[in-house]
């Protein structure tokens, strides 16, 4: 799992002021475990973060998984060519 591997989403509804964002990324803690970062909140703003460490890549990736597939069921799409 490298830094690179990285999921961006959005969720704009004008309709209801409604404009946010959702990032995941992973990458090797010093301790040797993973750690999937999540980063979320209002498009523009600065956003909340949390930090949930895996033991073995495949539980991180199995992670991110599961949640990239909750957030685009609740409206979120995926964004192309933003860091």
């Amino acid at each position: 799992m490298q830094t690179e591997d990285v999921i961006h989403l959005h969720r704009i509804d004008p309709a209801r002021n409604m404009a946010r964002f959702y990032r995941m990324s992973s990458t090797p803690s010093l301790f040797g475990d993973i750690c999937l970062v999540r980063e979320w909140g209002r498009i523009g703003r600065p956003g909340r973060i949390r930090i949930d460490l895996y033991e073995a890549v495949e539980e991180a990736l199995a992670a991110r998984e599961a949640l990239s597939r909750e957030k685009r069921q609740r409206g979120y799409r995926d964004v192309f060519g933003v860091g």
